[in-house]
């Protein structure tokens, strides 16, 4: 038996004061995109339609290379599901109609949205932006945009988020957790970060923790705003784009507020669009941007065009089937306790597993294949994705 100097009633007295951090991690499925189509705009055969303009922009010769057999998958995605999270938008790109016009738009593309759930034909998360609080004017709008909508459409699908766009204090956060407690049940909402004040507030501190504190486990997700931050940045139009240290500063900021809080992130869009004599030069930004997102952490971003979602998809079908052998021989040595040219540790395990999760969840890989590669199946790969490290 070996001696020692303080006896266990004495340590865990001065340890009493220290609780357990409780983490969390994200449940189910991420999309990797949000479509955001202004709500005038929405029709019975949206979904489908920016599935067939998609394919039908697709011009081989046009897009960058992609691994053998990709392009064929996302054609094949294209058809079977287009759009993985569609956003019904009322704010910037919807504009400041008459408040009938409005009123009728909120009502028809929830009753829309209702059938397509009915029917099976809804995308696998869905939902909606309302007018953000930065006036009196906009919040009683937005609200009374949010109202009808949620009334029309009745029961609440799964998957389904509200967007709360321009957040600048707790104070919003907390008022519109409040409101969503009228309407009961267990509505979710994202905050949108595209103000400096959502990074920093008025007093130095990090503003988001303090936000995802007052959603009271309503918030679900931080969208990334790349147009109004760096414009609330001061930078000129030449340099508002994702690849701007700003935004890279903001999206840190993002990764470590929300780091074990279950709260998931996604990126920003580029408005430069692959029409026209630019397809050539919009495919090759949104790959190259979405890609870049996917390296620095980001598994999901905005996509505000049909022909986007040919990039999107070769970006994040290419990024995983490039790692699928290397990550999957990680994965394999360290269940397997082998030694090897890389010694990993419980948290890379999370990060290997969680990989070949989401590229099955998006039709990167094939589950079989993956548990071919690394050996294990879907339950155990989520057993390691959540597993404390």
């Amino acid at each position: 038996m070996y001696e020692t100097s303080l006896s266990p009633e004495d340590v865990a007295r001065v340890t009493a004061r220290l609780s357990t951090v409780e983490r969390s991690w994200p449940v189910g499925r991420q999309p990797v995109h949000t479509c955001y189509v202004p709500a005038g705009r929405i029709i019975g055969t949206t979904v489908a339609d920016w599935g067939r303009e998609a394919l039908e922009s697709i011009e081989p010769e046009l897009l960058p290379e992609l691994p053998e057999g990709a392009l064929e998958r996302v054609e094949a995605k294209l058809r079977r599901e287009p759009i993985e999270d569609l956003r019904i938008d009322f704010e910037d790109g919807y504009g400041a109609p008459e408040d009938d016009v409005e009123d009728m738009d909120a009502e028809s593309t929830a009753i829309l949205l209702a059938r397509w759930v009915a029917d099976g034909t809804a995308p696998p998360s869905s939902g909606l932006r309302i007018k953000s609080f930065d006036t009196a004017e906009l919040r009683e709008r937005g609200l009374r945009t949010l109202d009808i909508f949620l009334t029309a459409l009745g029961e609440i699908p799964p998957g389904f988020v509200i967007t709360f766009p321009k957040v600048t204090s707790v104070d919003q956060v907390e008022v519109f957790g409040e409101v969503l407690d009228l309407f009961g049940g267990d509505l979710r909402f994202e905050i949108q970060v595209e103000t400096t004040q959502s990074i920093v507030d008025g007093e130095g501190r990090l503003a988001i923790p303090r936000f995802i504190e007052a959603g009271r486990g309503r918030v679900t997700g931080l969208h990334f705003g790349t147009y109004d931050y760096t414009a609330g940045c001061g930078l000129s139009a030449a340099q508002q784009h994702l690849a701007h240290g700003a935004c890279d500063f903001a999206r840190h900021v993002m990764q470590v507020s929300a780091a074990g809080t279950g709260v998931r992130l996604s990126d920003g869009s580029t408005n430069v669009l692959p029409v026209g004599d630019q397809k050539k030069h919009g495919w090759d930004t949104h790959y190259r941007l979405t890609r870049r997102s996917l390296e620095h952490g980001f598994h999901q971003g905005w996509d505000l065009h049909p022909a986007q979602l040919v990039t999107r998809y070769a970006a994040v079908y290419a990024f995983y089937r490039e790692g699928l052998e290397a990550d999957a021989a990680r994965l394999k040595a360290y269940v397997e306790n082998v030694s090897g040219g890389v010694l990993d540790e419980p948290a890379t395990a999370q990060a290997l597993s969680s990989f070949f999760l989401r590229a099955v969840d998006c039709g990167a890989l094939d589950p079989v294949e993956v548990q071919v590669a690394t050996g294990l199946d879907e339950s155990a790969l989520r057993g390691l994705a959540t597993r404390s490290s």
